[in-house]
């Protein structure tokens, strides 16, 4: 296990983003069910009855499945997680992120494979040594430097720390997406001001919006700075990846499961070919340049690189929501498609046009995300250049498109910022 390669861990919030991660070459991929995970609220989660599909699907493919159970939980959700693991189990599924003692004891107790989730703020050795009772791959805290990552990694080679497994207990760390301003994500604004916690999976991200600052006495306010100052930027790791692999770590995490699935596809991508650039001695300045710009182009709040090259205060985000250098603009649904010509055929259901020459999103649970520049459009079996509101078009498409999946037109944004 500790000789295998770096592993991609891709986030998972639906069936188009569990085939986006296949596509974009996960290693693994992690995902809840129900209430008892940190995303229960902000992502689509899927039900227990999805769990044996998941794992099929994502066996055949060669891929771990890793569901996170990693709330805070009480003494009348005990039995419910007992199911939620148990089942989980039984499907299949690879491990169970988690934090909470009763959720990481009873997977132990049922031999299920257990991941100590970032909510357990792994920040030195004696708590790696304390949870290697417990799990075999372990997340260091978002907190950390790279050097201290380096230090704790070295520990457990040097002290040979080994899970039930009986193998050298692995690194874990975020890689790529959100940031959250307080430590390991223990926040309670949302809990304070609405009565949803976070650390229960309710988070409202209150943070993400503009405050003023207000003077009581004189009513004086400010906006400091125009800036969105509990927001930080999303993480961002792919310019120094050859430095965050030689401190030890063993699975990138990807942020992400409230995302679309092209997002998944494109980091996914992004940093497997990375990883492999690493590996194989070709990880160069021009590579990182197209990483980034291709990173651009799906949501994110703005890069910095986090704390791991020790810097002690974040960076926020200076507008609300994505900063993404494309737009994708939903247009309608896949209607046919025709195995022998390799043709799709497609309803534009909305007021917007699509023209030869446009760039084409189309997305579905079994196709993934295909994206495409058009460079033929068909109606009615004859040539045109356009499609409007009503029509009924094809193209011809170089993968497999499904009845229901989703298409879009890609739109570049002008940032005018």
């Amino acid at each position: 296990m500790n000789d295998r390669k770096i592993e991609i861990m891709a986030p998972v919030g639906s069936y188009e983003s569990l085939m986006a991660a296949i596509q974009g070459g996960a290693d693994s991929v992690y995902f809840g069910v129900g209430n008892l995970n940190m995303r229960s609220r902000s992502a689509n989660n899927f039900d227990l009855d999805d769990l044996v599909k998941i794992a099929s699907i994502a066996r055949e493919h060669g891929v771990r499945t890793y569901l996170t159970v990693n709330t805070v939980i009480y003494n009348d959700e005990i039995e419910e997680m007992h199911k939620i693991v148990r089942t989980a189990k039984e499907a299949g599924i690879s491990a169970v992120i988690c934090a909470d003692m009763a959720v990481i004891t009873y997977a132990r107790s049922i031999d299920m494979e257990v991941h100590i989730s970032t909510q357990c703020n792994i920040s030195n050795v004696e708590a790696v040594r304390y949870f290697s009772q417990f799990a075999d791959v372990v997340v260091t805290a978002r907190e950390l430097s790279l050097k201290q990552v380096a230090e704790i990694s070295q520990f457990i080679k040097e002290n040979d720390i080994r899970g039930p497994k009986g193998n050298l207990v692995e690194i874990e760390m975020f890689a790529h997406g959100a940031l959250c301003m307080s430590i390991s994500g223990k926040c309670y604004l949302s809990l304070d001001n609405y009565n949803y916690s976070a650390n229960r999976g309710s988070c409202l991200q209150l943070c993400r919006r503009q405050y003023l600052v207000k003077d009581l006495e004189s009513d004086l306010e400010l906006v400091v700075d125009n800036k969105y100052i509990m927001s930080p930027k999303d993480l961002k790791t792919i310019d120094f990846l050859d430095k965050v692999i030689k401190a030890g770590v063993k699975v990138l995490k990807l942020e992400g499961r409230g995302r679309s699935a092209d997002y998944v596809k494109v980091v996914t991508q992004c940093y497997k070919e990375a990883v492999n650039s690493v590996m194989d001695g070709t990880y160069t300045k021009e590579k990182i340049a197209d990483w980034n710009e291709r990173l651009k182009t799906v949501f994110n709040r703005g890069f910095w690189d986090g704390y791991y090259l020790g810097r002690k205060l974040g960076e926020w985000s200076d507008r609300y929501g994505s900063q993404a250098s494309e737009n994708k603009v939903y247009l309608g649904k896949v209607t046919n498609y025709y195995n022998k010509p390799e043709v799709g055929e497609f309803k534009l259901e909305t007021a917007e046009t699509l023209n030869v020459g446009d760039r084409l999103m189309v997305t579905g649970q079994t196709t993934g995300v295909y994206t495409a520049t058009i460079e033929e459009m068909r109606l009615d079996l004859e040539p045109v250049q356009s499609a409007k509101q009503g029509d009924i078009f094809s193209i011809k498409t170089a993968t497999p498109l499904h009845r229901g999946d989703k298409f879009y037109r890609i739109d570049t944004v002008i940032d005018e910022f």
